[in-house]
């Protein structure tokens, strides 16, 4: 595996009041009151700032429930703004790509709860609107609160993912289904599009049928990039097969190394260039202008979650009620399932394991994420170091406050980054996919 190039960076966020954070919505800086966070000039500001950063992306992850997976009630989520309320991102898109030229515009959209044909025709339209700088995270939904809001019962991993490969076939048919030059606009002879050149598709498959063909032209990307964020055996070969970049959050970066090579063999054994799918890993950054003002930063952001709202969202995430867990007991040695598949988080950076109460605390600061403090300098090593023992490609970031967060990071950070020659300096390419494949 060849050594990592330049970083890419991409900005994480929510169409709600809190992203990783559930601090941010508290904080002191931030400045957005009751109903601004929900306003779409508040993301094109976001977007703007993370364009003249030269990002790779604005993302905005989503999930179509309040969960009631602590204690079996609501009113921790909605106590806390425990990633609720959420609207719906996919609008924000077009908002945002109308008032930016360079940037990507990425969402999530689930496979479980919308025929192939309905996702394919949004993301077909949204690569249009947005000129080919689109991404569309595809998740299969794993928590039982979203399945109850579609009368649905949650899946197994192995029948979801198989739906899900299924369902990247029908889309990926459906884009395929008008040629590149089945638009010929022949006014002399009347003829707007050769038919010969619009196709059905006649999928029969073992959980979707379309007849097709899908009633919106190839886009610029013919169909948006694909992100994915799984970490299974199962998701790892759904993001091996189809995904442009993939999101990860691994806190060590030893864990994170082992996941990158994991990831990066994978895609070379489906007989694609690793190059071609980029893993960003999760960070908060947290900037002073010293050592000390940067601790104190952290503290005080850390400091406005309450261990409860924690709880709440950490069970959310695993969709398993942590209050039937001794508070101090041992995270990584459970057993549950659950619990399994994020065993990576419950330890700390220097390998000690984390109690229940100090993983649900941590994960409502960061779910999970590293947090990188210090002075700029100091910040820019850390993530640079992180990045050459992980081999990743770059960072998903997440602020602790909004806006003010990202902007300490494009104004200072990102001009670090590229006197140290490990940044780019301009955009090249014009699709979403571009953004992803630069390599200097």
């Amino acid at each position: 595996m060849k050594k990592p190039g330049k970083i890419h960076l991409a900005q994480f966020l929510v169409h709600g009041p809190s992203y990783h954070s559930l601090g941010m919505w508290r904080h002191p800086r931030t400045e957005f009151d009751r109903e601004s966070w929900a306003r779409p000039e508040f993301y094109q500001h976001i977007a703007r700032v993370c364009e003249r950063g030269l990002f790779d992306m604005v993302f905005f992850a989503d999930l179509n429930y309040i969960s009631d997976s602590y204690r079996n009630s609501l009113a921790p989520a909605l106590r806390y703004a425990a990633q609720a309320p959420e609207h719906d991102p996919i609008p924000l898109l077009s908002w945002i790509a109308a008032v930016t030229e360079r940037i990507g515009v990425a969402a999530t959209f689930s496979t479980s709860n919308q025929h192939p044909f309905y996702a394919a025709r949004l993301w077909a339209t949204i690569d249009h609107l947005t000129r080919g700088r689109s991404a569309w995270n595809v998740v299969t939904s794993i928590n039982r609160n979203q399945q109850a809001n579609y009368g649905a019962e949650r899946e197994p991993t192995e029948l979801r993912y198989d739906k899900a490969h299924e369902y990247m076939e029908v889309c990926r048919k459906l884009w395929d289904s008008w040629d590149d030059d089945a638009v010929v606009m022949d006014r002399e002879n009347a003829v707007f599009a050769d038919p010969d050149r619009v196709h059905r598709i006649e999928h029969q498959g073992r959980f979707f049928a379309s007849r097709g063909p899908l009633n919106v032209v190839r886009s610029p990307q013919n169909g948006p990039a694909i992100l994915q964020a799984g970490t299974s055996p199962k998701g790892i070969d759904f993001a091996a097969r189809y995904a442009d970049g993939i999101f990860a959050i691994q806190p060590r970066a030893e864990d994170a190394a082992a996941y990158f090579t994991q990831v990066k063999d994978r895609v070379e054994a489906m007989g694609r260039n690793p190059d071609h799918c980029r893993i960003l890993f999760g960070a908060q950054p947290i900037i002073g202008d010293s050592e000390q003002e940067a601790r104190e930063k952290q503290e005080q952001h850390n400091e406005l979650v309450p261990l409860e709202a924690g709880m709440a969202i950490l069970s959310a995430h695993l969709d398993f009620d942590l209050s039937a867990l001794p508070p101090d007991a041992d995270m990584t040695t459970r057993s549950e399932p659950e619990l399994y598949r994020m065993r990576t988080r419950f330890r700390t950076p220097d390998g000690r394991a984390m109690t229940v109460s100090e993983v649900a605390r941590r994960h409502g600061e960061s779910v999970g994420l590293p947090q990188f403090v210090g002075t700029v300098e100091g910040v820019a090593d850390q993530m640079q170091d992180f990045v050459t023992r992980a081999g990743g490609d770059g960072f998903m970031l997440s602020p602790i406050y909004s806006p003010g967060a990202i902007e300490e990071i494009v104004d200072r950070l990102v001009p670090e980054f590229q006197r140290r020659g490990i940044y780019r300096t301009e955009y090249r390419g014009v699709t979403q996919r571009d953004l992803l494949r630069q390599e200097d």
